[in-house]
């Protein structure tokens, strides 16, 4: 049986993240997405919390006809040589690593995984970061992801959340970053 390993921080689940999805969903028997940095909330680069970041991507496929996955919150243990023995011992046993994070590709390498980068869908635009500085900025943040993030990001009030952060961050009310 084939199972792929995903792992991203999914803040928010976008359409570059679904895309991705969708194509391991054709070619394994089963993806295991793991929620990466799973302890980490309200912050401007992780604004959401790992619950809310399941419900988002478990709605968005299941929506889709695709039920073969499994999340797994995976939090961040910060030593290196002990990660992917952190990441084996909390998911179901995987074959093959997805990753274009250089630090989790060496790491997974370094243990023996086959590792693949994948295919980026619009990377320019379908980024969390893009997204979140959409939010922050009240642009056009809806195109980018799932009806169902939308609907998870409002039941939250996800969007005054990540503003009332942004006052203390890098972001100003007065110009945009791009």
């Amino acid at each position: 049986m084939m199972r792929a390993l995903i792992i991203g921080r999914f803040q928010p689940f976008h359409l570059g993240h679904l895309k991705i999805i969708e194509d391991l969903a054709k070619r394994h028997d089963y993806i295991i997405i793991g929620i990466g940095s799973a302890q980490e909330s309200h912050t401007v680069e992780n604004p959401f919390t790992a619950g809310e970041r399941h419900l988002m991507i478990a709605n968005s496929l299941e929506s889709r006809n695709i039920n073969n996955f499994y999340l797994v919150p995976i939090e961040d243990i910060y030593r290196n040589a002990l990660w992917v023995a952190h990441v084996e011992s909390i998911a179901p046993p995987f074959n093959v690593v997805y990753s274009a994070n250089p630090l989790v590709k060496r790491l997974f390498m370094e243990k023996g995984y086959k590792v693949i980068m994948p295919e980026l869908y619009r990377r320019d635009i379908y980024s969390g970061k893009e997204i979140r500085r959409r939010m922050i900025y009240d642009e056009n943040w809806q195109e980018l992801v799932t009806k169902e993030v939308i609907k998870v990001i409002d039941e939250i009030d996800g969007i005054n959340r990540i503003k009332e952060i942004a006052k203390n961050d890098e972001y100003s009310t007065d110009q945009p970053k791009k």
